[in-house]
């Protein structure tokens, strides 16, 4: 039983120090809209949605204004689109698209992610559809979020799936050049995805989740950093176990907070409670950011030595808090790193203290992986895939999540600064070393195999 009384002591954390709940995930399970026909599917979808999250925008608001805690997204995730369109052409995976944007408009819901397939060992030709589908779903849509399982630690790198991504993501960039493509801000490239979590752009329903069910994202990388400010000013030479111990106790309760919420809106819309996910996602926001935690540390520019050890810790620490907290912590939970969205990283980046290098080292201790990544637009799609490759094989060997958000930027050089605006902040282009020498690599295709943990079960 959770006690109010003790989430409100935690006033200021809200008020002062960025705290909020980032987004509230309603799972949609679409297996029972499935049809041989695209104009009865599209409607059926649509019909489910407006049924399911018809009062999700408002119970949100309700418990926001009785807690004074923001609730700032509302999100859909539903059933991996590439088993809806099994049997369907390209235009049927567009009309889905069009169809799930239409109806999360109207429900008041910010994003609705599962524009997803699961490719690891083999593609279907429902998932290869909704894939090439993607540069105009992403295109015509400003809701709609993607994500491509394309390598597991049990089935190894999906080689020709990667290639093919490196295809979809120039191509997605390029319908999308007047917005300096943000297209490709929407769309995730996993390994391991997790089957239940509630942030963009990677959250989907997996087949093992319920028919409906409540997801929660909270965030607070803001109240980490004051935490960490206040214990080095009683105890300027406080060891990493000291840190580590402070670190635990603020994601308690920040985790209690989310559950709170979690729970609240869960009951009044009669609908389960699945996981929390204690994600430390920075905003642009100052006061908010990864980085800043990552410099009171004591690591003056973020990229500097160091910086992976400050990343491993915070990380382990954030999720051994949320998991004492509740036994529904699940989705990724840990620390986030994507440099747009964060004003730190991305100066950081813009000076030369963060390389892509540097930054892809960070991943092997980090929740996700190279996030909101700008590179140039004239990088080609074998690069892009070689680039997803490294970041896949980091996440099937350590048996983690790790994924690619990356934003080949057309007309773009490594320097200029392009802006997104919102949640999606702005950064610098990223130089890629020795771009365009791995197309022989990597054009190779077929199927890394799995490394032999894969014979463990």
């Amino acid at each position: 039983m959770i006690q109010s009384r003790s989430v409100l002591d935690t006033l200021d954390m809200i008020q002062k120090e960025h705290l909020d709940v980032r987004c509230v995930t309603m799972g949609i399970n679409l297996f029972d809209c499935l049809s041989s026909e695209a104009e009865h599917l599209c409607l059926r979808v649509r019909e489910k949605i407006r049924s399911a999250a018809s009062s999700l925008q408002r119970e949100c608001d309700r418990v926001s204004r009785k807690y004074g805690i923001p609730v700032v997204n509302r999100r859909i995730a539903i059933t991996p689109a590439g088993f809806l369109l099994a049997g369907h052409g390209r235009g049927t995976a567009v009309a889905l698209g069009r169809t799930l944007d239409a109806a999360c408009r109207e429900v008041g819901v910010d994003f609705v992610g599962g524009f997803s397939a699961f490719v690891q060992k083999g593609m279907t030709p429902g998932e290869e559809t909704m894939i090439r589908a993607l540069p105009t779903v992403l295109a015509e849509t400003q809701r709609v979020c993607a994500s491509v399982n394309v390598a597991s630690s049990s089935a190894g790198i999906n080689v020709d799936a990667v290639l093919l991504m490196g295809e979809i993501i120039k191509e997605t960039a390029e319908r999308t050049a007047a917005q300096n493509g943000f297209g490709c801000a929407k769309l995730v490239v996993f390994s391991n995805i997790p089957e239940d979590s509630p942030f963009m752009a990677g959250a989907v329903l997996g087949p093992g989740e319920p028919e409906c069910v409540i997801n929660i994202g909270v965030s607070g990388p803001g109240v980490i950093k004051r935490a960490l400010e206040r214990l080095l000013e009683e105890k300027p030479k406080a060891t990493f176990q000291q840190i580590a111990e402070r670190i635990k106790e603020t994601a308690f309760r920040v985790t209690r907070v989310g559950e709170l919420i979690g729970r609240e809106v869960s009951d009044a819309l009669g609908v389960a409670f699945g996981i929390l996910d204690l994600s430390l996602a920075p905003t642009p926001a100052i006061g908010d950011s990864i980085g800043e935690i990552i410099q009171v540390l004591g690591i003056e520019a973020v990229g500097a030595p160091g910086s992976t050890a400050a990343v491993a810790l915070l990380n382990d620490a954030v999720k051994k808090g949320g998991l004492f907290a509740s036994s529904s912590v699940g989705g990724l939970s840990g620390a986030f790193i994507p440099v747009t969205e964060d004003s730190v990283m991305a100066d950081a980046a813009a000076r030369g203290y963060l390389t892509l290098e540097k930054l892809e080292a960070m991943t092997a201790v980090c929740s996700v992986g190279l996030d909101m990544i700008v590179v140039p637009g004239d990088t080609d799609a074998a690069t892009l895939a070689a680039l997803i490759a490294d970041e896949m094989a980091i996440g099937v060997i350590n048996k983690k999540t790790t994924a690619v958000r990356v934003i080949p930027a057309p007309g773009k050089k490594a320097g200029e600064v392009v802006e997104f605006g919102g949640l999606f902040g702005s950064g610098p282009v990223m130089e890629i070393r020795n771009a365009g020498r791995s197309a022989a690599f990597i054009g190779h295709g077929g199927r890394i195999p799995a490394p032999l943990q894969s014979l463990t079960n």
